[in-house]
């Protein structure tokens, strides 16, 4: 007889946010707003910036970029699919940071299945970032009653990379 799996130890994906950062407002915001709606099915919601510097023409409050999450585990299942699929089904171990989370870029948004290059629209590439939690996690982002997470109940870079390769079926490259 197999040992029952603990659900609180399953690992999932909590949430996916995909950036694209433009630098300026006007129309090249505004088409990239359209590119993550395409590609994520998501609304974006726009970035503004935080701090000034003159050498890069950016004020404060003033637009810069655009982001979508995505919390849907259906719609995450097929984007991640698809954007393993234009990085071929490969990442670099380096991608996943210490607490198990993927951060990894596309350099076009035309690499994604049923996409075609506009010339209206440009080249836009995006920023992806992926959460993965453990079921519980919550306590250490509500209101009430805030706790840490404890140590056995993290995620690590090691169970992510695992967890990635078997529901994913991508590999990856240790360095």
């Amino acid at each position: 007889m197999s040992a029952a799996v603990n659900p609180m130890s399953q690992l999932r994906v909590t949430k996916v946010c995909v950036n694209i950062g433009v630098g300026e407002g006007g129309e090249r915001l505004v088409n990239a707003e359209n590119v993550l709606q395409m590609v994520t099915g998501v609304k974006p919601q726009r970035t503004l910036g935080r701090i000034q510097n003159r050498d890069l023409k950016v004020r404060i409050g003033a637009p810069i970029g655009c982001k979508a999450t995505m919390r849907n585990q259906a719609v995450i299942q097929e984007f991640l699919t698809n954007a393993f699929n234009c990085r071929e089904n490969t990442i670099p171990a380096w991608n996943f940071d210490g607490q198990g989370n993927l951060s990894f870029g596309i350099r076009d948004y035309t690499d994604f299945p049923g996409q075609k290059y506009d010339p209206d629209i440009g080249i836009f590439g995006m920023d992806i970032n992926v959460v993965v939690e453990r079921p519980g996690h919550r306590v250490s982002r509500r209101r009430r009653a805030k706790r840490k997470v404890g140590t056995h109940h993290r995620v690590s870079a090691d169970e992510s990379r695992l967890w990635f390769v078997e529901n994913f079926n991508i590999s990856i490259l240790e360095e």
